[in-house]
């Protein structure tokens, strides 16, 4: 065990990469105990990829690029303006609701800050905010994208955790929700210190536009269960529906309804049983392209082809990761180091209250210094026992291990989004971070009440029925 763990921190200081390290690391192991072939380990870095659920990421990663390069970020930033850009701290409001629009078909912080980053950052400054305040904003906002569905790491954990990942999808809209209420007061606090204003004139005409796209957002699934409830076949009334709200689209040109579709549609199909949350990810895409090349024409046989190479190469880095963790969790659980960690946090505490601090604490400090993806791989295993054992719900353990990792990656020395965002706006990763600390208090304030507050997280799966 202690081999394993050291040669995996010796590595990591040598600077070499997370992933790199974890491999090398369990290499190091084999080599040095002889107690396992040394073809075990390219048949476990395989065996960790060959998942179903897996299929997913290239799919969302991909669905991201296209929203960027369709111009569909524009649209959503355009009607985030129109919504809430007239209140007090306007665009930092605009900011945020503009995250919560894009996470439904990316489901990445990293998409997220570099699609509307680059946007938002840029308009905050031209309207005389501080760099400083656009980029924490632009953080804090951006680690709303997976907790919302869909979500790539809700899917990791789902994999490694055997859990339903349409459950964990649905349980992060509530959490989801009062993480954006909790965001959009802090901004609301910010511009009642600084006197700040709206950044775009209230206009009844402006909001009751925006109103109005949200209104036929909600009609289509409100349309699709009454028609049900008169009789007709789910999917009758939902392709009716469908076309309908195609028509009504190319007659009044809507800003952003069909880009606001998007979770609709995502939850509405696996709540249907249309497609798995696997196969959720393909629609995504298929949604993306729609719009991107049929509904805008904004898209052009040459930035697919962009956005394809850059997906490759996310979901090349993002799988090498997943099959390095996969070798290093399951000699953690050979070697009996995954078990003796259990029985030491055990040995503390059988108080799942207290557990639940214990473990918010450990995976903050991971989240600091591991990728997300290797993050949940290696630390499942080893929590997933003492979860069970304790009697919380596997569910709700996943929206705290992912809001805990999400917070990782805004701070140093491997926060990706504070790195994204630093190159970006221009500034020194050592004012970025110090731009984006008092927005982790509303980030920390939310994660202590999906902790100790079950129901945020529970209520509305088991509602659609999708828990016990």
């Amino acid at each position: 065990m202690l081999i394993l763990i050291l040669s995996f921190v010796g590595l990591m200081l040598c600077g070499l990469p997370v992933a790199v390290a974890m491999a090398g690391g369990s290499l190091i192991y084999i080599l040095v105990s002889g107690s396992v072939p040394d073809i075990v380990l390219a048949q476990r870095m395989i065996s960790g990829i060959e998942s179903f659920p897996l299929l997913a990421v290239p799919f969302f990663i991909l669905a991201g690029n296209l929203m960027n390069i369709a111009g569909i970020t524009g649209r959503i930033y355009n009607f985030a303006i129109a919504l809430v850009g007239w209140m007090k701290g306007g665009l930092g409001q605009v900011n945020i609701v503009g995250s919560v629009i894009f996470s439904g078909m990316s489901g990445t912080a990293i998409a997220d800050a570099a699609g509307l980053g680059s946007i938002e950052i840029k308009a905050m400054k031209d309207h005389g905010y501080s760099t400083e305040f656009a980029v924490g904003v632009t953080a804090a906002s951006s680690t709303l994208g997976p907790i919302f569905p869909p979500s790539l790491p809700f899917v990791i954990y789902g994999m490694m955790a055997n859990v339903s990942i349409g459950a964990l999808f649905v349980a992060g809209i509530l959490p989801g929700l009062f993480l954006t209420a909790l965001m959009m007061l802090t901004v609301a606090f910010f511009a009642h210190r600084h006197g700040w204003g709206g950044d775009v004139a209230f206009h009844w005409g402006r909001l009751g536009g925006a109103g109005l796209e949200v209104l036929v957002v909600l009609a289509f699934p409100m349309a699709v269960w009454l028609a049900v409830k008169a009789g007709a076949s789910v999917n009758v009334a939902a392709i009716t529906a469908f076309v309908v709200l195609l028509a009504l689209d190319w007659r009044y040109n809507f800003s952003a309804v069909l880009a606001l579709m998007a979770p609709v549609i995502l939850i509405g199909g696996m709540t249907m049983g249309w497609f798995t949350p696997t196969e959720a990810a393909v629609a995504a895409v298929l949604w993306a392209l729609f719009l991107g090349l049929v509904r805008y024409r904004s898209m052009t046989l040459k930035t697919l082809a962009q956005a394809t190479f850059d997906t490759i190469e996310t979901t090349a880095s993002v799988l090498f990761i997943v099959t390095a963790a996969s070798i290093f969790a399951w000699l953690l659980t050979t070697t009996q180091a995954a078990q003796a960690l259990a029985d030491w946090i055990l040995s503390i505490t059988s108080n799942k209250w207290v557990f639940l601090l214990l473990a918010n604490l450990l995976i903050l400090f991971v989240g600091c210094f591991i990728d997300t993806i290797a993050a949940i791989t290696i630390l499942v295993p080893i929590l997933l026992p003492i979860v069970l054992k304790l009697g919380i719900d596997p569910v709700q353990f996943g929206l705290i291990v992912t809001l805990n990792l999400m917070i990782g990656l805004m701070t140093p020395p491997l926060g990706m989004v504070l790195f994204v965002l630093a190159r970006i706006s221009k500034l020194s990763v050592e004012r970025a971070t110090m731009a984006i600390l008092p927005w982790l208090i509303p980030l920390i304030v939310g994660l202590i009440a999906i902790t100790y507050i079950p129901a945020l997280t529970l209520w509305l799966p088991q509602q659609m029925g999708l828990l016990k």
